[in-house]
């Protein structure tokens, strides 16, 4: 197992309440800095591949709804319109440091078939050895609800296992994980290292995340399961401030680090 330090290939998730504004527009100001950061990353010698939740919170912003769509027609038609928007952005930060990115969208039916999985692995592989920076969403505007891997936070994951991911990064709008709700309890203490995901641990996830977004840290867990004895090692960090990735990959101590099982 490598450190974060020593990882060469990395995934980075980040959610729709680190990336959108309360109003469900895009956050502008932190989507530069996280470009920026990715992006020296990689001019560090990191592989880089950024599984972005967004699209429908972008979508909403650009029409002007004032909430996700409950139903699954309207969260397909947000995402239709705010996956072109969020790439968009992506393109004019990115290309900015001299950065190539490229889309790709998947479906949890699509992953699931052994020969679609290795061709996504191969084109994970080829991108990366072009230089270039995958940005991986759910394809949203044609899954339907009985096949979506349902949060970005459990397709990090799946992607992390198919491109042989060294790590697993999943920035939150929270430090980690804790022992109770930092939002309602003050006392609540920040858990820095996961070895099993007990049942006690499983309780201390809570229930969903923010109105802007689909999961919560128990989503976050469900990543976990699928890392954990893939051997590769999983952070939860703050993503409020980018640059706390430098930090983490300097191997200083951030977050919540699910350890591995092998």
């Amino acid at each position: 197992m490598k450190s974060i330090v020593e990882a060469k290939r990395i995934v980075f998730k980040v959610g729709s309440s680190t990336l959108t504004h309360e109003n469900g527009k895009l956050n502008l100001r932190r989507i530069e800095k996280l470009v920026t950061v990715l992006s020296d990353l990689k001019n560090m010698g990191k592989e880089v591949v950024l599984v972005s939740s967004g699209a429908i919170s972008a979508g909403c912003g650009r029409v002007g709804a004032d909430k996700r769509p409950d139903d699954t027609p309207g969260k397909q038609a947000m995402a239709a319109i705010g996956q072109s928007e969020l790439m968009r952005v992506y393109e004019h930060y990115f290309s900015m440091f001299g950065q190539v990115i490229g889309q790709i969208l998947i479906t949890k039916e699509e992953i699931d078939n052994p020969k679609v999985k290795q061709n996504a692995h191969n084109t994970f592989d080829r991108l990366l050895s072009m230089g270039c920076i995958p940005i991986v969403n759910e394809n949203d505007s044609m899954s339907f609800a009985e096949i979506e891997f349902g949060d970005n936070d459990t397709l990090s994951a799946v992607v992390a296992t198919v491109c042989s991911a060294d790590s697993l990064v999943i920035l939150s709008d929270i430090d980690g994980l804790y022992d109770a709700d930092p939002r309602s309890n003050p006392d609540a203490m920040l858990i820095p290292v996961v070895t099993e995901l007990t049942d006690e641990i499983i309780a201390c996830a809570g229930g969903a995340g923010t109105n802007r977004g689909t999961g919560g840290l128990i989503t976050k867990l469900h990543a976990a399961e699928i890392t954990m004895p893939a051997g590769i090692p999983m952070y939860i960090v703050n993503g409020n401030d980018p640059a706390i990735l430098y930090d983490l990959c300097e191997g200083k101590k951030r977050g919540t680090y699910f350890a591995p099982r092998n």
